[in-house]
């Protein structure tokens, strides 16, 4: 409903916001589904300048002298943004570490957003703190189940995780800390070395695809004054794991090293009794990087790190007089600035709470222990196929496989030639000098049948 000349269009929020948006919601819901099947697949065809053809027609003047109401805009741009998106809720969409996001976890951000509550001051966010304070030390406890007085911090992702775990180790060391990390490791950790103007980060050859224990010693040797090493729990390329026990024996013995592990992409796995063995050490580093929008199918964003004792948050102590005045935070109001770098922040610990009590720990494992298991189906079909290579044996669920008779050129070459037409979206990674294609299973409802049809689709497409 369009609001009269003159009046305040309606708002998302009050007494009155559900009906306010109640309508509205059956707009965006047709029109995500209508620009489904007009997309008709993993992504729009036609690449890139087809795409931006289409999304310029529909956006026609970005900010029209009249407005067209409510209900036209949205199903305009939104059946836009859907026919155009690269949907990772189809299975053949399966490049990045980008989750579909579960329907009940979409809907509690809905709830999010309409209630807008800001997480710097308690009085923006009475509810919201209370949930986020609760879900981050249940969270933390799981990653390290012999502290005392575990913590975490919500973030936008791997790499404000990252970032914030070197800013506290430069604040516990100074800024002469040496940071260690595997050639392996996320882009985000040297650079937020170089961000926080601490020396060069230092990076230790993984020719293997992980940080091995004996080229870690040798760095140690070498390095005076204290370290913080790096490890990776679910690499982006493959999803390997670095040997974490050895590498906190290591740091341990080193004596002025602490240990920092990202695990954004396999933090999750410490749920699964099938799986947890792979990330076993974990509760041993002194913080650790996760993600719910990758094995956990949160929208974005929905981050952790995660730290034993919440002492060590201390450095990001800071006193702004108009969100946590001295005088509130004795009389009891919580002090939240102290959570985040960010002022502003969007309550992400909700959606992650709703998810959590919808699924229960049986239902979050089941998704995490079937999409890795999609990954060893997967890898058993190509490595059956006389038609095509795999690398290894999946970790997680990621899969490196190339068609056995392409090059490099080529083998790029057929995956643009997917994206450009529309039929599958497989990422690329390099591995032993090679470049081979990557297929990240994160869709829970992937079928063996549509391994089937991946493969299918790959055979016809590397005899073109």
């Amino acid at each position: 409903m369009t609001a009269p000349p003159g009046t305040p269009p309606p708002l998302a929020g009050g007494r009155d916001g559900a009906d306010a948006l109640r309508p509205l919601l059956g707009t965006v819901l047709e029109a995500l589904r209508t620009g489904a099947r007009e997309r008709g697949g993993p992504l729009p065809a036609g690449g890139p300048e087809a795409v931006t053809a289409r999304v310029r027609a529909a956006l026609g003047d970005v900010l029209p002298d009249r407005g067209t109401g409510d209900h036209e805009a949205l199903r305009t741009l939104v059946h836009t943004l859907a026919a155009g998106a690269a949907d990772p809720a189809d299975p053949l969409c399966a490049a990045h570490l980008h989750c579909p996001p579960l329907a009940v976890a979409a809907a509690a951000d809905l709830a999010a957003a309409a209630l807008n509550p800001s997480l710097d001051s308690w009085d923006q966010a009475p509810a919201a703190s209370a949930v986020e304070a609760l879900l981050t030390r249940a969270l933390a406890a799981e990653f390290h189940p012999a502290a005392a007085r575990p913590d975490a911090l919500v973030t936008t992702g791997g790499t404000e995780a990252n970032q914030l775990a070197l800013l506290l180790a430069r604040e516990r060391h100074g800024p002469a800390l040496t940071v260690l990390h595997g050639a392996n490791a996320h882009h985000s950790v040297p650079r937020a070395a170089w961000l926080l103007g601490l020396p060069p980060a230092r990076s230790i050859p993984t020719p293997t695809g992980t940080l091995h224990p004996a080229d870690l010693a040798d760095a140690l040797a070498t390095t005076t004054g204290p370290v913080l090493v790096t490890a990776t729990a679910g690499t982006t390329d493959a999803g390997l794991v670095d040997p974490l026990p050895e590498i906190a024996r290591l740091c341990d013995r080193h004596g002025r090293a602490e240990l920092h592990v990202d695990a954004a992409y396999g933090g999750l796995l410490a749920l699964s009794p099938r799986h947890r063995h792979r990330v076993a050490g974990l509760g041993r580093a002194h913080s650790v990087t996760v993600d719910l929008h990758k094995l956990g199918w949160q929208p974005v964003a929905a981050g952790l790190l995660t730290v034993p004792d919440t002492a060590l948050l201390a450095p990001l102590a800071h006193q702004a007089d108009y969100l946590n005045a001295t005088d509130d935070t004795d009389a009891g109001l919580p002090d939240l600035l102290g959570r985040s770098l960010r002022t502003t922040r969007r309550p992400d610990a909700l959606k992650i709470a709703v998810t959590l009590r919808s699924l229960g720990r049986d239902g979050l494992v089941r998704l995490i222990d079937h999409t890795c298991a999609l990954a060893h189906a997967l890898a058993r079909r190509l490595d059956a196929h006389p038609g095509f290579e795999v690398h290894a044996p999946p970790t997680i669920s990621t899969v490196l496989f190339r068609p056995a008779h392409a090059d490099d050129e080529q083998l790029a070459a057929l995956r643009r030639t997917l994206l450009h037409q529309g039929r599958a979206v497989l990422g690329r990674a390099r591995a032993d000098g090679r470049l081979w294609l990557k297929a990240t299973l994160l869709n829970p409802r992937t079928t063996p049948g549509d391994l089937d049809t991946l493969v299918a689709l790959l055979e016809g497409s590397t005899h073109r």
